[in-house]
């Protein structure tokens, strides 16, 4: 069984119009004894208020729902001051959403096609502090992060943080913008992975970064990272 560094129970809030959706996923975590459901939600205002109420470890929200949906929903829960992660899942097709989803918060964005022990995988992940893509909208997220304006309508620009990224430093998160792993940086780096761990949690801290997918974001806007490369 896999949990989480302290053991503890990771609380789980469900998000999604769809009643099939969130009973299949409510019933996948019934039977892992290191997740629970604490409540569910048909929409993003309820999402909001469930969080502020419940204050669950991971919601797993749908991004296509009446009234606010979960780009907005994913924005207010993260800029709460809490401590939930949200990891956005949806269907295939509404991937172009996902750069609009990590700019507002997300951890994590996967794909309702995915096995569901994955995408419990994925909630463990999460739940631990760090970050998931599913591989599926990787490519597309690298294409929006190079195509100019943001799919939240925002410009990106260069971050005036990395004045104070050291070269090396510059170097590791210009492979975590290109999607390589602790153990390939340290590979391409001739480094060790622990201090290529050591380079990555002062990235997280200079630059005021949620997460390693945060860290791509920024490698892109900043210019680091492009298609070509």
């Amino acid at each position: 069984m896999t949990t989480t560094p302290s053991g503890r129970i990771v609380r789980i809030l469900l998000v999604d119009d769809q009643p099939l959706v969130r009973a299949a996923l409510s019933m996948v975590v019934t039977d892992a004894p290191d997740l629970e459901v604490v409540g569910e939600a048909r929409s993003g205002e309820e999402a909001v208020r469930l969080v502020a109420e419940l204050a669950p470890d991971v919601v797993v929200m749908d991004i296509r729902m009446p009234g606010m949906d979960g780009i907005e929903a994913t924005r207010r829960i993260t800029s709460g001051g809490g401590s939930a992660h949200v990891v956005v899942l949806t269907t295939f097709d509404d991937d172009e959403y996902v750069y609009g989803a990590l700019r507002a918060g997300a951890s994590g964005f996967l794909v309702k096609d995915m096995a569901l022990e994955a995408i419990l995988s994925a909630v463990r992940v999460v739940a631990s502090g760090d970050a998931l893509i599913a591989p599926s909208v990787t490519r597309r997220l690298i294409a929006q992060l190079t195509a100019g304006p943001a799919a939240d309508g925002r410009t990106p620009v260069p971050a005036p943080q990395l004045t104070a990224v050291t070269e090396r430093e510059q170097e590791v998160l210009t492979l975590i913008g290109r999607g390589l792993s602790n153990t390939e940086i340290a590979e391409e780096l001739f480094l060790s992975v622990t201090t290529v761990k050591t380079y990555v949690s002062r990235l997280l801290s200079k630059l005021d970064a949620r997460d390693r997918v945060h860290l791509v974001i920024l490698a892109y806007e900043a210019g680091l990272v492009t298609t070509s490369r």
